[in-house]
C-alpha cells in the first residue's frame, strides 16, 4: 500500500486531502499523461473541490478503500483535479459528462483514453449498488473489461464525443440584427418566483448577476423583483443569520435548507449586489434599507473573520461538513439549532424569542430535529444584533468546517471590487483596507510577469491565469485606483488587460477562457455563459469598460464592444445565464439614448467626504468614480485642469460644471447628453 501518492506537494488543499489515499493519484500534467501512454492504460479522472459534500462522501467510501485501490492502481492512471484550480479542465470534461449522461455535477468521474479523450462519464458512485446506480467497483471492472476486450468501442466513443463537442464552445450566434435588451430584461423578470423570490425552482441559487441587471435602470417593476429577491435570500436559511454570508444554494424553492458550503465567489458578488441594492431602496423604507445593510455588514464581517489570510488574500471556501460533539461528520451541523440549544445559549426568554424569530421548530426544518435559521418579521434591530452576537460566540465553540486556504485570483478580484463599492457607499475605510490587502496579495503572490490562477501559503500554482482571472483582477485593481486616487493600481490593471488581449483574444473579437500558450487540450474551452461568476469574456468586458474610462483609452472600449457582440446569442437565447452580459448590454443601450457611462471626478475629497460618498451612492451602474486632487500622479488628464473642490461629471468630451450641491450632482449623474 502507498504511504503517499503524487499529490502531497500540490498547491491545492483539495488534492492534498487525497495524498494518503491508497489510490496512486497523479496531478493532471504531462507526467501523468505520459504514464498513461507508456502503459496503455485508461485514465480515471476525478474532478471535485474542497467544499463539496459528495466529493468527501465518495472519498471516504471509495477512494480510501484498499480494495478499490487494488482495482484502480494496476489498471488505470488515476488523476485528481481541483476544479477551482483548473476551470479549463472542469469545463471541458463537464461538457463531455453532460453529453454522455445528460447531466453533470461533482464529484465528476470520467474515463479517458491515454491521450485525454473521454469515452465514459458519471458523477458520484456509491460503494454498493443503490437505486439502479452501479457501485464504483462495478464501474471500474466494467471499464477495465471494455478496455481490454472491446477497445475499439472505447476509441469509437471517444472519437464520437470529441467530434460532437468540437464546436461546443463556439459562441451562440444571435438571430436578431439588434437585441432588444429591455425585452430580454422583461423576460428575465417573468421567471421571477413571486412566492419565494429568486428565479426558477429547486434547487435555487443566488443570482447576483441578474439582480445587478435589474438594478441598472431602476424601473419600478425590475426594481421590485430585485429587492424582493434580495430580501427573500436575506431572510432565508441560505443566509447565515448569525455569522454573515451565504451558502452555495438552497435545495428547496423557499431558501429554507442550503447546501452548506460557503464560497468566496458567491459572497463577493452578493456583497456588491446588496450594496447596489441598498442604494436603490427609498428613504421611506428604512426597514428594507436596514435589512440590506445588515447583510452587507455580515458578509464583510464573515470575510474578515473567517476567510482572510495572513497574506491579505481571502481563502476559497468553507466546507459543508463539520464534526458534531461526538466527532461524527455531518453536513450543516455547524449552522443549525434546536429550541433547546437556543435556550442553553441565550436563556429561557431570549431563547424562546430567538426560536420564534428564526422559525426554529420542535420537529426541525432541516434533519435530525435541527433547524436552519430563517428571519421572520422585522424584530427589534438591537435585540437581534445582541442575540446573533451571543449565538455566534456559542457557535464558535463547535468544531468549525474546514477551510480551503487556496487563494483564487478571480474570486479575490471580485472581492476587491465589491469591498471597494461597500467601503465607499457605507463610508467604512477599514473595508477599503481589506480590499487593498487582497489586491496587494494578488500582485505580490500571483504576478511574475504572468498572472497565476491560485496560490497556497504565498506560493503561486504553476497554472497561469484564465480570462476570468485577468478580468476580475483588473476590475478590482481599477476600482481600487478610483477610490484611492492611486494611478499605480490603474497601471497594473492596464498591464493585465493589455496582456489579456494578446493571450485570450479570439478571431471574432471575443475571448477564449485559456491562454493561447496554455496546454493544448482536445478542445479549447470558451464558455460565454455565466455560472456562479461572470464568464471570462464578461469579466474582461467589465474591466475594459472601467479602465477605458479611468485611463482615457477609448481603444479598450472598442475591444469591449467587439467582445460584447459575441455574447449576443447567449443573451438572446438564455439570458438567465448571462446576467453580467445583460448588465453591460443595458448600460451600453442607455449610452445610445444619451445616458453614457460617465467619469465622476471628485476633486479634493477630504473636505468633501460627504460629497464623495454621495457620488458613489447615486452614480448609475457603469459610472467610473475617481477621487483625488490636482497633482495626483498619473491622473493629470482628470485632475490638473480641475482645481476643485467639487465633483466633475464628464461623458466623453462633455463635462458638467463642478458642483458641491447634492441635487445638482444627481442631475449631472443622470442627465442625458445627445
Amino acid at each position: 500500500m502507498l504511504d503517499v501518492n503524487h499529490l502531497a506537494e500540490s498547491t491545492s488543499p483539495y488534492l492534498r486531502m487525497h495524498a494518503d489515499n491508497p489510490i496512486d493519484w497523479w496531478e493532471w500534467g504531462p507526467e501523468a499523461l505520459a504514464e498513461a501512454a507508456a502503459s496503455d492504460r485508461p485514465i480515471l479522472l476525478s474532478v471535485g473541490y474542497a467544499a463539496c459534500h459528495w466529493c468527501h462522501v465518495m472519498a471516504h467510501e471509495s477512494f480510501s478503500d484498499p480494495a478499490i485501490a487494488a482495482v484502480v492502481n494496476p489498471n488505470f492512471v488515476a488523476i485528481k483535479v481541483d476544479r477551482e484550480e483548473r476551470p479549463d479542465l472542469d469545463a471541458l470534461y463537464m461538457k463531455a459528462t453532460q453529453a454522455l449522461t445528460g447531466s453533470g455535477g461533482w464529484p465528476m468521474t470520467v474515463f479517458l483514453t491515454p491521450d485525454g479523450r473521454p469515452f465514459f462519464a458519471g458523477t458520484y458512485y456509491p460503494p454498493e449498488p443503490t437505486g439502479g446506480m452501479p457501485s464504483f467497483s462495478e464501474v471500474l471492472h466494467a471499464i477495465d473489461t471494455a478496455w481490454r476486450q472491446r477497445r475499439d468501442e472505447a476509441d469509437a466513443s471517444a472519437e464520437a464525443i470529441t467530434l460532437h463537442l468540437a464546436d461546443a464552445f463556439a459562441p451562440i450566434p444571435a438571430e436578431a440584427p439588434r437585441l432588444d435588451v429591455w425585452a430580454i430584461l422583461d423576460a428575465v423578470s417573468r421567471e421571477f418566483d413571486p412566492l419565494h423570490g429568486g428565479f426558477g425552482t429547486a434547487p435555487k441559487f443566488p443570482a447576483p448577476l441578474l439582480v445587478d441587471a435589474l438594478l441598472v435602470k431602476g424601473e419600478p417593476g425590475s426594481l421590485d423583483v430585485a429587492q424582493r429577491t434580495l430580501d427573500a435570500m436575506a431572510r432565508g436559511g441560505i443566509h447565515d443569520q448569525v455569522g454573515g454570508g451565504f451558502a452555495r444554494y438552497a435545495v428547496d424553492a423557499g431558501w429554507v435548507v442550503p447546501h452548506f458550503e460557503k464560497m468566496l465567489y458567491d459572497n463577493a458578488l452578493l456583497l456588491g449586489s446588496y450594496t447596489r441594492g441598498w442604494r436603490r431602496v427609498p428613504d421611506h423604507d428604512p426597514v428594507l434599507r436596514a435589512q440590506f445593510e445588515r447583510v452587507v455588514r455580515g458578509i464583510v464581517g464573515w470575510l474578515e473573520r473567517e476567510l482572510r489570510l495572513e497574506s491579505g488574500g481571502f481563502a476559497s471556501s468553507l466546507d459543508a461538513d463539520s464534526l458534531d460533539a461526538h466527532g461524527m461528520q455531518h453536513e450543516g451541523i455547524y449552522y443549525c439549532w434546536t429550541t433547546e440549544l437556543l435556550v442553553d445559549a441565550l436563556g429561557e426568554e431570549d431563547g424562546a424569542w430567538a426560536a420564534e424569530v428564526f422559525h426554529v421548530t420542535t420537529s426541525g426544518t432541516f434533519e435530525h430535529g435541527l433547524s436552519t435559521l430563517q428571519l421572520r418579521g422585522n424584530p427589534d434591530p438591537e435585540r437581534l444584533a445582541s442575540v446573533c452576537a451571543r449565538l455566534l460566540a456559542e457557535r464558535q465553540q463547535r468544531f468549525a468546517p474546514a477551510r480551503d486556504d487556496k487563494v483564487v485570483a478571480a474570486w479575490n478580484g471580485w472581492a476587491v471590487d465589491s469591498l471597494v463599492w461597500a467601503a465607499e457607499v457605507f463610508s467604512e475605510p477599514g473595508w477599503l483596507e481589506l480590499a487593498l490587502g487582497a489586491a496587494e496579495c494578488l500582485w505580490r503572490d500571483h504576478w511574475d510577469g504572468r498572472l497565476h490562477r491560485s496560490s497556497l501559503d504565498a506560493v503561486a500554482s504553476p497554472v497561469t491565469g484564465f480570462a476570468e482571472d485577468y478580468g476580475a483582477v483588473a476590475l478590482g485593481f481599477a476600482r481600487l485606483a478610483g477610490a484611492l486616487g492611486d494611478a499605480e493600481w490603474l497601471r497594473r490593471a492596464e498591464l493585465l488587460l493589455d496582456q489579456a488581449l494578446d493571450l485570450f483574444g479570439a478571431a471574432d473579437g471575443g475571448f477564449h477562457d485559456a491562454a493561447s500558450d496554455a496546454e493544448q487540450l482536445w478542445a479549447r474551452a470558451r464558455d460565454v455563459s455565466d455560472n456562479p461568476t461572470p464568464s471570462g469574456t464578461s469579466a474582461l468586458v467589465a474591466a475594459l469598460r472601467l479602465v477605458a474610462l479611468l485611463a482615457d483609452r477609448p481603444e479598450l472600449d472598442a475591444h469591449a464592444d467587439a467582445a460584447a457582440a459575441t455574447l449576443a446569442g447567449i443573451l438572446e437565447q438564455a439570458p438567465r445565464f448571462a446576467g453580467s452580459a445583460l448588465v453591460d448590454a443595458l448600460v451600453t443601450d442607455e449610452a445610445r439614448t444619451g445616458l453614457r457611462p460617465a467619469v465622476a471626478v471628485v476633486v479634493d475629497a477630504e473636505p468633501l467626504a460627504e460629497l464623495s460618498r454621495a457620488t458613489w451612492r447615486m452614480a448609475p451602474i457603469g459610472t467610473a468614480v475617481l477621487t483625488g486632487r490636482p497633482g495626483t500622479s498619473g491622473f493629470a488628464h482628470h485632475f490638473d485642469e480641475r482645481p476643485g473642490p467639487g465633483v466633475y461629471v464628464c461623458r466623453g468630451t462633455t463635462c458638467f460644471a463642478p458642483t458641491s450641491d447634492l441635487t445638482e450632482l444627481r442631475t449631472a449623474l443622470w442627465s442625458r447628453v445627445n
